[in-house]
């Protein structure tokens, strides 16, 4: 049955390239229907996703290893975290860490009781407070605990690296026969999709980037060309291996993501940063919750457009990160997992965005034409704020780091995602053959590309949104299992612990 997952993706690009207006115009009465029935349904999974995060890492269930309880992990923490990060946020994060706040500080709903003219430092922490919710523990949340659904199962069950292992406690046998293999379907679908909304990102960052370096006009024909250019070295770069290709990628990610950031924050007023990594955050922690139901009861199509967006972007990412997640994470706790996996992306995710949101209010307020380009062209909104912090030559020396930061994050993204495609298209097999690599490698590029002729970055947020639903329904499936699962193995070790204490007792 996972071969069908090929079908339907190459139907889908025949039909949307065959007739772009219409298959727009279908993603978007899409978007608005599963956005206005579903969207408090994302919002519970993902708040439930971290709920159950806090519970597994206070309790008992923490010391629960991934493999044998001897095992130790397969990749050290930098190494571990870099990997974590360029898969999980990646091109999104350095796309919208700039458009997004300028775009919330321009208006939205939540800031409406602060009175019909609030002030630019109230429209400021509103603002990151929204980007920094979006941004924060949520997505992460989705991807421990999917994470550790897929590496339990693995390394604990010696079940193949699918997701439909994980659905051992709820259908049995099952997993081996058809309604196993359609929640692989499922997972294969979201990936693909999911992953092709953030290639789509990512062609049209380097596309700007190219055109304040070089002068090379924005278009859709230049930006299928970055797509399939950038998808060819991701197939290259899957075909060497995951310590060769995609480790080696992550770190230099890393290095290069921190070095823009030192340049920003050298460069930008301190105030605002300093805010934001104290004042806004806290703000963020403190009405997580209210944020959490102002935005699933908001009836206004902000929500729609935003925080549903999201929301459906991070689960239909969710079967791709947490697979992935899983197969680095051989022989660590649950709780050394979670608060890994949970916390550290979190926090580095917190500090750019605090950094870039920083330098890019400090840039709305000297001058507002900064926000239009962020409202009208959001790939565009880095290389305006770069501009405002530096001229000349050094200022196009960091444009091109800041394109071929995105660039990295584009193969690493397609380069982790072909593995996962590929090893669930496989049964679990944790070196798939270069040939599904390459036919995935290309069929995401396709993708893609088909969404970027058919309605640019709505047709990608429309495809977000409704790639998520049917697997938000597997990922409910798969929790409850796991958990059953997990207190299973917990209370029979205990159990064990009890008996050797009363055997060296007596």
């Amino acid at each position: 049955m996972p071969t069908s997952a090929k079908l339907m993706v190459a139907a889908f690009v025949v039909l949307t390239v065959g007739w772009p207006a219409l298959a727009n115009e279908s993603f978007g009465a899409v978007r608005d229907v599963i956005s206005e029935s579903a969207g408090w349904f994302y919002s519970a999974v993902v708040s439930a996703a971290l709920i159950m995060c806090i519970v597994l890492a206070l309790g008992h269930w923490g010391s629960v290893r991934l493999g044998a309880d001897d095992e130790k992990p397969e990749f050290g923490w930098l190494s571990w975290t870099a990997m974590l990060f360029a898969a999980g946020m990646g091109i999104g994060l350095v796309f919208w860490s700039i458009a997004e706040p300028l775009t919330h500080y321009a208006g939205n709903p939540l800031i409406a009781s602060w009175g019909a003219d609030p002030s630019t430092t109230v429209r400021a922490r509103v603002a990151m407070e929204i980007t920094f919710f979006h941004w924060g523990l949520m997505p992460w949340a989705l991807y421990a605990v999917a994470g550790l659904i897929f590496a339990y199962f693995t390394y604990r069950k010696s079940e193949p690296l699918t997701v439909r292992s994980a659905m051992r406690p709820l259908i049995g046998d099952a997993v081996g026969r058809w309604p196993g293999k359609l929640a692989d379907v499922v997972a294969i679908v979201a990936t693909v999709f999911g992953l092709a909304t953030s290639l789509g990102f990512g062609a049209a960052q380097i596309n700007s980037g190219l055109n304040r370096l070089f002068g090379w006009h924005v278009s859709t024909e230049h930006k299928l060309l970055i797509v399939a250019v950038i998808a060819g070295v991701a197939v290259l770069s899957v075909s060497t291996g995951l310590k060769r290709g995609i480790r080696l990628l992550s770190l230099a990610n890393v290095w290069l993501a921190a070095l823009i950031l030192l340049v920003v924050l050298m460069s930008a007023p301190l105030e605002p940063i300093l805010r934001n990594v104290s004042l806004r955050l806290g703000d963020y922690l403190a009405n997580l919750p209210w944020l959490t139901y102002e935005t699933a009861r908001d009836d206004t199509g902000w929500a729609a457009s935003w925080t549903t967006f999201y929301w459906g972007w991070w689960i239909s990412w969710t079967p791709f990160v947490g697979l992935f997640i899983a197969r680095i994470s051989r022989g660590r706790t649950v709780r050394e997992f979670i608060l890994g996996v949970l916390l550290v992306p979190t926090a580095i995710t917190f500090v750019w965005l605090s950094i870039m949101g920083g330098a890019a209010i400090s840039a709305a307020r000297a001058g507002p034409a900064i926000i239009d380009v962020a409202r009208n062209e959001p790939a565009l909104s880095l290389y305006a704020m770069i501009d405002f912090l530096q001229s000349g030559p050094f200022a196009t020396l960091i444009a091109f780091a800041a394109t071929l930061l995105v660039a990295i994050f584009f193969v690493t993204s397609a380069d982790s995602g072909t593995l996962v495609v590929t090893t669930m298209q496989c049964g679990g097999h944790a070196e798939p053959p270069v040939l599904e690599r390459v036919q995935w490698g290309v069929g995401m590029g396709a993708v893609a590309g088909a969404l970027l002729v058919a309605g640019g970055l709505g047709a990608l947020q429309a495809m977000a949104v409704a790639a998520a639903l049917p697997f938000a329904v597997v990922l409910v499936a798969l929790g409850v299992g796991f958990t059953a699962a997990l207190h299973e193995d917990a209370t029979q070790q205990w159990k064990a612990r009890r008996a050797r204490k009363s055997r060296r007792a007596t």
